[in-house]
C-alpha cells in the first residue's frame, strides 16, 4: 500500500486545481493537502476547499483579497456548524510571492496548476526544495527552459499535461535512443477544418466552445489558436530531450489518443483514455504509481474509429512559430508565451481580433529574434533575463495592439 503523500496545490480554484481536489477527496488514504494557493478572485470557493480539507496554509496572490478570504473562511466554517474557535483557520500568505513561499515548504508533491508565466518562480522554488513537481503549468518550463531543467533532479519533474503524461507513460522502460518520433495529438479546437479567411470574425464565446475539453479560459483560447499545441511542442522537447524535427503534431478530433511514441523499429505506442484530466493529474500526484479508479476507461465493446489528419499550418501557424522560438532558444520561448498572454487578454477584452493573436505574437517574436533586441543576445539567460524578456514582450504586444510603431 503506497504511503500517503502530502500535497501542496498551486492554482486550487482553477480547472486543474478543482479536479485535483476531487481526486484527493476520493483518495484520503493516498493524499493529504497541506497547502493551497490561489489568485484570490474566488474567495468563497477557496474557503470551501480549505475548510473541507482542513488545510493549514493558504497563499493568496492578491493582497487586497486577504480580508475577503478571511471573511469567506469564517462564513464557511459557520455554515458547516463549527462554533467560534472550534475550527482552526489557516495561516495566510499574501502577495505576489505567496505561491513561491508556499511551494518551498516541505511536502511530498507540489502540483503547479497556475496558468501563465507567473508560475516560473513557484516551479523553481519547488524544485529547489527537492520536492516532486507535478507540472501542469507548462509555461514555467517553456519560459524557464534550461533554468528549470538545471534545477530539476532526475525523476523530480512529472508532466501533468495529458499529452506529455501520455508520452511519459509510453516511454516508461524504453531507451531514449530507441525513439524515432514523438507524435503529439491535437483536437484541432473549435475551428478545425476552417481556412484562415473563415476565422476573421471569430468571437471570444466561439473560441471558448472547445469540442472535447473543459478547461480554463486562457488554455481554451490557446487551444483554438493552436498556441497551446505550440507550447506543448516546446515542452516535449525540453522534457524528453528530443529534437524539434522529431516531434510531430497530428490532429485527432476525439482526443482519445493523447499522444504516441514511434520507435526506430517501426513500433508505435499510444496512450488512450476518454478526454479527462483526472488521469494525468492522478499520475502526477502518485507517479510512478497509478491511482485505481482515477478515471473511466474507454469502452472497447462500443464501435468506434480514430481519425488522424495533418495540421493546417496556413490556417494555424502558431505551432510553426513555436518551433522557431524553441529552436532559437534563449529568451525566445518566453517572448512567444508572454506576447500570446497579452494578446489573449486583448482578444477577450474586445481590443484584438482572433487572427490578430498569432499575427501579433509573430511580429513580437520577429522583432525579438531578428531585429537585434538586446534581450535575445543573452545566450544563458538567468531568471532576471527571462522576466525582463517577458515584460518587454507584453509591452511590445500591447503597443502593436494599440497601433504604436516600433
Amino acid at each position: 500500500m503506497p504511503t500517503r503523500r502530502d500535497v501542496i496545490l498551486l492554482g486550487s480554484t482553477g480547472s486543474i486545481g478543482t479536479q485535483a481536489l476531487e481526486l484527493v477527496a476520493a483518495n484520503p488514504d493516498r493524499f493529504r493537502v497541506i497547502g493551497l494557493a490561489s489568485a484570490g478572485s474566488d474567495p468563497e470557493l477557496l474557503a470551501q476547499q480549505v475548510i473541507a480539507l482542513g488545510v493549514p496554509v493558504v497563499a493568496v496572490a492578491r493582497s487586497t483579497a486577504v480580508q475577503d478570504v478571511q471573511l469567506a473562511l469564517y462564513a464557511e466554517a459557520q455554515r458547516r456548524g463549527y462554533a467560534t474557535g472550534d475550527h482552526a483557520l489557516p495561516r495566510i500568505l499574501a502577495g505576489p510571492d505567496a505561491a513561491t513561499q508556499l511551494a518551498a515548504l516541505p511536502c511530498d508533491v507540489v502540483l503547479n496548476a497556475i496558468t501563465g508565466a507567473v508560475g516560473l518562480l513557484p516551479t523553481l522554488a519547488a524544485l529547489g526544495a527537492g520536492t516532486t513537481l507535478a507540472l501542469a503549468n507548462k509555461e514555467s518550463l517553456i519560459v524557464g527552459g534550461p533554468l528549470v531543467k538545471q534545477a530539476a533532479k532526475p525523476g523530480q519533474l512529472v508532466p501533468v499535461d495529458s499529452e506529455h503524461s501520455a508520452l511519459a507513460q509510453a516511454m516508461r522502460g524504453e531507451s531514449p535512443a530507441d525513439v524515432r518520433r514523438l507524435i503529439v495529438t491535437a483536437s484541432g479546437g473549435p475551428f478545425r477544418g476552417r481556412a484562415r479567411a473563415d476565422l476573421a470574425d471569430v468571437t471570444p464565446e466561439q473560441a471558448m466552445a472547445h469540442p472535447t475539453w473543459d478547461m480554463g479560459p486562457v488554455i481554451t483560447i490557446n487551444s483554438a489558436t493552436l498556441v497551446n499545441k505550440g507550447l506543448e511542442v516546446i515542452e516535449a522537447h525540453l522534457l524528453f530531450d528530443i529534437a524539434f524535427e522529431q516531434i510531430e503534431v497530428v490532429v485527432h478530433p476525439t482526443s482519445v489518443v493523447h499522444s504516441m511514441v514511434e520507435f526506430v523499429d517501426g513500433s508505435t505506442i499510444a496512450q488512450a483514455s476518454p478526454p479527462t484530466m483526472l488521469l494525468p493529474i492522478a499520475l502526477g500526484l502518485a507517479w510512478p504509481d497509478r491511482v485505481p479508479g482515477a478515471a473511466a476507461p474507454c469502452d472497447w465493446s462500443a464501435p468506434t474509429s480514430w481519425e488522424f489528419c495533418p495540421l493546417d499550418d496556413d490556417a494555424f501557424p502558431a505551432v510553426r512559430l513555436a518551433r522557431e522560438a524553441g529552436a532559437f532558444g534563449r529568451t525566445a520561448p518566453a517572448v512567444y508565451n508572454a506576447a500570446n498572454e497579452a494578446c489573449v487578454e486583448a482578444f477577450t477584452g474586445g481590443r484584438l481580433g482572433f487572427l490578430g493573436i498569432v499575427d501579433t505574437v509573430a511580429q513580437v517574436l520577429s522583432e525579438h529574434v531578428n531585429d537585434g533586441d538586446v534581450r535575445s543576445m543573452v545566450t544563458t539567460p538567468d531568471v532576471a533575463d527571462v522576466l525582463a524578456a517577458d515584460t518587454w514582450a507584453r509591452t511590445r504586444a500591447q503597443e502593436l495592439i494599440e497601433g504604436i510603431p516600433a
